[in-house]
């Protein structure tokens, strides 16, 4: 049964759908000297902030209120970015849980020297939990895909739920057992 499908179980629970546009956001930014490497492209650790930057404005949106970041579940760099690019981060939510949403990024480029469209030149896959004023998590509005390409991303979120759950399983089967061992990790 689908995390969507229980809630309805529970009436009493039940929170609204949003749709996907609902809080999806390209977050625009200039890149400057100030954001290089050693080898003089701009440093990936700079895209991955405007990346968390810009999946936390979209969790906090369609949550209504703090979401913190749970994961970042993967980045991929697919070409260097460099000093006078215009950088667009743009970020929606493509799966909910209870409390939990994953929100996907794409990162695109437009060159200051050519006049040729936005390339792709990374992405990423970010978990948030929205949490309360206590820090406690708080009940998140499930999403409701809107295209054909929202339900691909929702589906393919899905699998990557499943695969991050078996894998912090496999770990901690894996920990428990070379304890009982006796080995001290």
């Amino acid at each position: 049964m689908t995390d969507q499908a229980q809630r309805t179980d529970r009436p009493e629970e039940d929170i609204p759908g949003k749709l996907t546009s609902a809080s999806r956001t390209t977050l625009s930014h200039i890149m400057t000297s100030h954001d290089t490497n050693l080898l003089g492209t701009v440093h990936g650790g700079v895209i991955m902030k405007l990346v968390d930057d810009a999946a936390g404005a979209v969790a906090g949106r369609h949550s209504g209120g703090p979401a913190v970041t749970a994961s970042m579940d993967e980045m991929v760099f697919l070409e260097p970015v460099r000093v006078g690019d215009l950088l667009h981060v743009k970020a929606q939510v493509n799966w909910t849980g209870r409390s939990s949403m994953e929100v996907g990024v794409r990162v695109m480029a437009e060159r200051w020297n050519e006049s040729t469209p936005a390339q792709q030149v990374g992405s990423a896959y970010l978990v948030f939990a929205a949490v309360d004023a206590d820090g406690k998590p708080r009940r998140v509005p499930p999403v409701v895909p809107e295209t054909e390409k929202d339900k691909r991303r929702y589906q393919e979120a899905q699998i990557r739920r499943t695969h991050r759950l078996a894998r912090r399983r496999a770990i901690k089967e894996l920990r428990e057992r070379r304890a009982a061992e006796g080995y001290e990790d």
